[in-house]
């Protein structure tokens, strides 16, 4: 028969040749092959151990005893004994392994957070837990506060989110060995735990303590060189009625001019300034000074809109004016009544629509009324909410781990209106709304109430069923010093800005969207019609 030399994958297969001779043959049946086991070898012996000598066999008929350790296997052609003649020993067979798998995972005791297979079981992990975003991409892992950890930060989007706009969280991992020597998590920190993946960044001003800004927001004013400004075409809005009306009516109004600049192929020239509303403000007031960007993005408009700044046009325009002899063309429209189908031939560069007319006909949408409706599409996929608003709700999000139900209560001046919404306000006391929440939220959820009840304490009952939720308990999200705060006070020139009524309401409405299970007022917690008696 030909011995087998095996080590680690290869295999060599020995002649009869390589025993260098013959000891004296003994039958089989008179050579047993008794076991002894130590530890973790096995010895298999042509006799037990001793010390006296065994009779010689013929190789033929010989058995290969096995020698196992813990690193090697050993074959050898007899058991232990004295060779007749040092020309009759046998040559060894012997058959190793580089490294067993135990080895292996003594390795992975220390984790290597560069290891690629640390990222490969990370991104396992997610994506069995958080099923409602979409990670788009990963940074390379760095090593956590113990051995057994790695810090790692990844870019995102949310599923509900229409916007493609990436957010950022870093997590700390924790890793315990797996089936076959992997890695796999046991335990992962809570929203942005993984410090040490969090991207450094510099200070430019020691007036302000910053955390991390959102690099991605481009909100700056674009500037108009000369030479563009007057091959330019411009379609500019005079500020009309809509200033300090509701934000759902100055959103109807600016996109009917925005609409308009389309169909006629202009530009259109906005000012950023806003006035918001007493409804909205916590001065009960209209507040002026307050700026498009707090509540908008901006650079997603320019992107998908030809828009320029009031300001800047009008300083490009009175340049332009005082350097030529010849003005600028314009044509100045004083009603609504005409209508953009009037324009569209138009060869003027600007075309000014004034309205000085009493309200309503100095409202900016009724442009888009009667036949123009047919013409005028409001452009609505290029407003998306502010992008340093929209952190603070991804903030929110992340920090319930993306896994949460949550509830609209809707209160106020409508649950004190009793002629029109009579069973409002019983219907919305803590005691009813635990009534129905427990038929349709397990318990001990995470629940998100989003609401204008302004007393804190109002839904504490509702603590003893359900991990509770509400805005004011993320206050430090736009307090001084946030990342919110010190964004907004450079972007109003050094003054700080009220986290106001409006803002309040697009945080509260982007969280509850994102809720897995969503229990609205007016279709689940009470049978009033949302604008009035008998108007379902």
């Amino acid at each position: 028969m030909s011995p087998v030399l095996a080590t680690n994958d290869s295999v060599v297969k020995t002649s009869k040749d390589s025993v260098s001779s013959l000891a004296p043959a003994v039958s089989p049946v008179v050579a047993p092959n008794p076991v002894t086991k130590t530890n973790d070898s096995v010895v298999k012996s042509g006799e037990e151990s001793k010390s006296s000598p065994a009779p010689a066999m013929s190789p033929a008929l010989a058995p290969n005893p096995v020698t196992k350790t813990n690193d090697s296997v050993v074959r050898t052609g007899l058991a232990p004994a004295p060779a007749t003649s040092p020309a009759l020993a046998p040559t060894p067979i012997v058959e190793t392994e580089a490294k067993t798998p135990k080895s292996d995972c003594e390795e992975l005791k220390h984790v290597n957070c560069s290891d690629p297979r640390v990222l490969l079981a990370i991104k396992k992990f997610n994506s069995k837990t958080f099923k409602s975003i979409v990670i788009l991409e990963y940074q390379t892992p760095v090593n956590g506060s113990k051995p057994d950890e790695c810090d790692v930060a990844w870019r995102f989007r949310n599923k509900k989110e229409r916007s493609w706009r990436k957010y950022r969280d870093f997590r700390r991992f924790e890793f315990g060995i797996g089936v076959n020597c992997t890695y796999r998590v046991i335990h992962t920190g809570r929203w942005h735990s993984g410090i040490n993946a969090r991207r450094p960044w510099i200070r430019p001003n020691p007036k302000f303590t910053r955390p991390i800004r959102d690099e991605e927001i481009n909100d700056t004013i674009p500037a108009l060189l000369e030479t563009n400004f007057r091959k330019g075409k411009y379609l500019y809005y005079a500020r009309g009625g809509d200033y300090c009306k509701g934000m759902n009516h100055y959103l109807w109004s600016f996109l009917c001019g925005l609409g308009e600049a389309i169909y006629l192929n202009r530009t259109f020239v906005m000012d950023l300034n806003m006035c918001l509303s007493a409804t909205h403000s916590s001065s009960h007031k209209d507040e002026e000074g307050k700026d498009f960007r707090f509540y908008f993005d901006f650079e997603h408009l320019k992107e998908t809109a030809s828009v320029v700044e009031e300001i800047e046009f009008l300083r490009d325009w009175k340049k332009w004016d005082k350097g030529h002899k010849r003005k600028v063309p314009l044509k100045k429209i004083k009603s609504y009544k005409t209508t953009p189908m009037q324009l569209k031939k138009d060869k003027s560069t600007i075309i000014w629509r004034q309205f000085d007319g009493p309200e309503p006909d100095n409202y900016w949408y009724r442009v888009c009324e009667g036949q123009a409706a047919k013409y005028i599409h409001r452009p609505w996929h290029t407003i998306w909410k502010s992008k340093r608003l929209m952190n603070i709700v991804t903030e929110i999000s992340g920090r319930m781990d993306w896994d949460f139900d949550a509830i609209h209560v809707i209160r106020g001046e409508k649950a004190q209106n009793k002629q029109l919404w009579p069973n409002l306000d019983s219907e919305t006391s803590p005691n009813a709304i635990l009534t129905k929440l427990q038929q349709m939220v397990q318990p001990w959820r995470n629940l998100y109430i989003a609401t204008n009840e302004p007393f804190y304490n109002y839904f504490d009952n509702l603590r003893s069923h359900y991990k509770v939720h509400l805005l004011d308990d993320y206050k430090e999200l736009w307090n001084v010093g946030s990342e919110w705060y010190n964004e907004t006070t450079l972007l109003n020139g050094g003054k700080p800005v009220e986290f106001d009524g409006y803002m309040r309401a697009v945080v509260d409405t982007e969280v509850l969207y994102r809720a897995k299970t969503r229990v609205e007022t007016f279709y689940n917690l009470t049978k009033d019609c949302k604008d009035g008696i008998n108007t379902c």
